[in-house]
């Protein structure tokens, strides 16, 4: 029984019907249980969330991955919406609450979420704790820069997800810290990560087969965004460049002409555009290049509609790389037997 709650059987009769009609008895009843039922459910439920960890995250990759791990013992919230650009997105209002209440506030770091993080310290409950996996999966020696991310500027490119080895670490990293503060629940987040890994070792696998497949002479990427500095070097592929400055506007007539150039001296079969930044421009440059246009390659848009099977980080890794392998000669087929739903 709910603590202050009255016993049923201590309500008076003449509360519950005050005229001594039967019929009115009844139908005052008839109401009064379900609605004191539903008060009870919203109650209880209340009570349940209460006693989860309240955590919150950023982009949806990290989001996914937190939510394997930590399953139903979390109360979890992505504070920034798919679809949209992490590096210039500012929350709102209304998002001050998520960041007030949580417990654990989990960042990918790497300067990539600074307003997120400014508007969080400004609110953040004093015994809240603060996770950033870039910056503890590499260090400054590992840092890459690049056209989007100039080393002049000093910000790094923050797209470690893209890599699945270090979405081991960040796998690892969770689990640790969830156990950290729920500590009734380790053996609960070391089970979920253990599974998780498990799944990651066989996507980083297959990724590795996939791109063997691919002639050597066409493991180049040239993409709309930067997000691609850790994934390459992992996998045996090259970044020979990006149409996004590091201003994120579009590139100018000069630096248009020159990536033309590139795509020429390069022949490459394919250029990449991202889901998350759309531009009319990579169609233009790649009819005046003479290679294919692909829109689809996504670096923090999970994809299908939310409830989808394949809307989880594995589905998005999985359809990058079968987009890759369909648009530059290779075969995705080491993929197929990848399980990209979410843990049970």
């Amino acid at each position: 029984m709910i603590k202050g709650a009255t016993p049923f059987k201590n309500i008076p009769e003449n509360t519950i019907s005050s005229r001594g009609s039967i019929g009115v008895h009844q139908t005052f009843v008839g109401s009064f249980f379900p609605a004191l039922m539903l008060l009870f459910i919203l109650i209880t439920t209340d009570a349940v969330a209460a006693g989860k960890l309240k955590v919150v995250t950023t982009v949806a990759p990290i989001t996914n991955i937190v939510k394997n791990i930590g399953g139903d013992r979390i109360d979890l919230h992505g504070i920034v919406p798919e679809g949209t650009d992490s590096h210039t997105f500012e929350p709102a209002p209304s998002d001050i609450k998520y960041l007030a209440q949580a417990d654990l506030l989990i960042f990918n770091g790497l300067t990539l979420e600074v307003p997120t993080e400014a508007l969080a310290n400004a609110n953040k409950k004093k015994t809240a704790k603060v996770l950033k996996l870039g910056d503890n999966t590499i260090g400054k020696k590992e840092w890459v820069f690049d056209f989007s991310f100039p080393e002049s500027e000093g910000n790094p490119n923050p797209h470690l997800w893209l890599s699945v080895a270090h979405t081991m670490r960040y796998t690892e990293l969770v689990r640790d810290a969830l156990t950290s503060l729920d500590p009734e629940g380790k053996a609960y987040y070391e089970k979920r990560a253990a599974e998780y890994l498990a799944r990651l070792k066989k996507l980083d696998e297959a990724i590795f087969k996939v791109m063997e497949t691919i002639p050597a002479k066409n493991r180049k990427l040239l993409t709309y965004h930067d997000s691609w500095a850790y994934f390459c070097p992992r996998y045996g592929c090259t970044v020979i460049g990006a149409i996004q400055p590091s201003s994120f506007s579009e590139p100018s007539p000069r630096e248009m002409a020159r990536l033309i150039d590139q795509l020429k001296a390069e022949k490459v079969p394919a250029i990449f555009g991202s889901e998350v930044f759309p531009s009319k421009i990579l169609d233009q440059i790649g009819k005046e290049a003479g290679v294919k246009f692909v829109s689809t390659l996504r670096d923090d848009d999970l994809p299908g509609p939310l409830e989808a099977p394949e809307h989880t980080y594995l589905g998005m890794m999985v359809e990058n790389v079968q987009t890759m392998a369909s648009v530059l000669g290779g075969k995705g087929d080491a993929l197929n037997g990848i399980d990209a739903r979410n843990l049970p």
